[in-house]
């Protein structure tokens, strides 16, 4: 009896840390990404970032800008090669959604990209509406984090 293959140890989410320390972060949504083969291996094995991408809304549509897919290229003589492509994608949402975005977007938010999830049949990408923070909010959180951590580092000497 053949022996079943073990399955690769995959990422399930590719997440972007940063958007939740540059952005107040509102509502999320899940959508679907059009993608094409290449970019959907590149998704599977953990190849993407999402660090400055951001979704803008053109012709009713929403479109995911700036995302870094590292392709892998065949080409002869080059094992291994790969190409960075942050060209525009589209996000598969129904019109209700979009339109709902569409009138935050309005009012001064940003739509931004959280998470792309990997672990199912689809790709799909979680976005969500935020504000973009200012300097001092931000040395606030940081603050606020580093206290915390203080505070755990010195309970968990004390026990």
């Amino acid at each position: 009896m053949a022996q079943k293959k073990k399955p690769s140890p995959r990422q399930h989410a590719i997440v972007n840390r940063r958007a939740s320390f540059d952005y107040n972060l509102g509502d999320e949504l899940v959508t679907g990404l059009a993608l094409t083969g290449p970019e959907v291996r590149a998704a599977r094995d953990g190849r993407v970032q999402l660090k400055g991408s951001f979704v803008t809304i053109r012709n009713h549509e929403l479109w995911l800008n700036n995302a870094s897919f590292s392709l892998k290229l065949n080409q002869a003589g080059q094992p291994g090669a790969a190409a960075v492509d942050t060209s525009p994608r589209k996000l598969l949402a129904s019109r209700k959604q979009i339109d709902a975005l569409e009138r935050q977007r309005v009012a001064g938010m940003t739509i931004v990209p959280l998470k792309l999830l990997t672990g199912g049949r689809f790709i799909k990408l979680v976005i969500a509406i935020g504000k973009g923070k200012k300097n001092y909010d931000k040395r606030e959180t940081v603050k606020r984090r580093d206290e915390a951590r203080e505070t755990s580092r010195i309970l968990k000497n004390n026990f």
